[in-house]
């Protein structure tokens, strides 16, 4: 652990504060408990978020979601709802919510600097009549994530400004980044090629995407 290999380690929330200060009123105050017309309107444009969620031990998982526009559908100002789609069928957020019901969203829009961050507690639902609201190109999700808002909030801009996130100009060449099929192979030790699981890869996006 850091305590053991680093020197100068902060271990009380006094110790924190000398170092990082207070936040403003403005900060400390920003969040409500609610879903209002901006965050529905941020929600509204968001292919994609990000689902933090901890078992009962402590154990943490962070699985991303992703669909077209609006795919996360608010309910009501407390109430958001998330399809789930065919996936690796490992279940983490699922498990974790079965013994952990406490969860974080965190919202990103493509080409906006801001984003939304909301924490809540969640339910795994199949109500036909929702799963049947989010289907796309004729599947049902078989399964919702549904989240009863306690806290919302905007997150300020300056992590997505300072990584120019937004910025194909600094985006790497996809060709330096480390392949998932590559990884799988060493990882797992197979005896296949790169392409024969870059391939099978493929076809699973292909045919079940939906």
């Amino acid at each position: 652990m850091a305590n053991d290999r680093f020197q100068d380690v902060i271990r009380t929330e006094e110790e924190l504060r000398e170092v990082l200060g207070h936040p403003s009123a403005g900060a400390a105050g920003k969040a409500i408990d609610h879903i209002d017309k901006h965050f529905a309107g941020f929600i509204a444009q968001s292919p994609f978020v990000l689902i933090g969620s901890s078992d009962g031990a402590g154990n943490q998982d962070v699985s991303p979601k992703g669909d077209p526009l609006g795919f996360v559908v608010v309910l009501d100002e407390h109430t958001l709802a998330i399809p789930d789609r065919p996936g690796n069928r490992r279940g983490d957020t699922f498990s974790n919510i079965i013994r952990n019901p406490n969860v974080a969203l965190f919202f990103m829009v493509p080409g906006v600097p801001e984003t939304l961050r909301v924490q809540g507690r969640a339910s795994i639902v199949r109500d036909p009549a929702l799963r049947e609201r989010m289907a796309i190109k004729g599947k049902v999700p078989q399964l919702a994530v549904v989240v009863d808002v306690d806290e919302a909030f905007m997150h300020c801009p300056k992590c997505v400004v300072r990584a120019e996130l937004w910025e194909p100009r600094r985006w790497p060449n996809p060709e330096d980044v480390p392949s998932l099929s590559a990884a799988i192979i060493d990882q797992k030790k197979l005896a296949v090629t790169r392409e024969q699981m870059a391939e099978s890869m493929s076809k699973d996006v292909r045919e079940r995407l939906y």
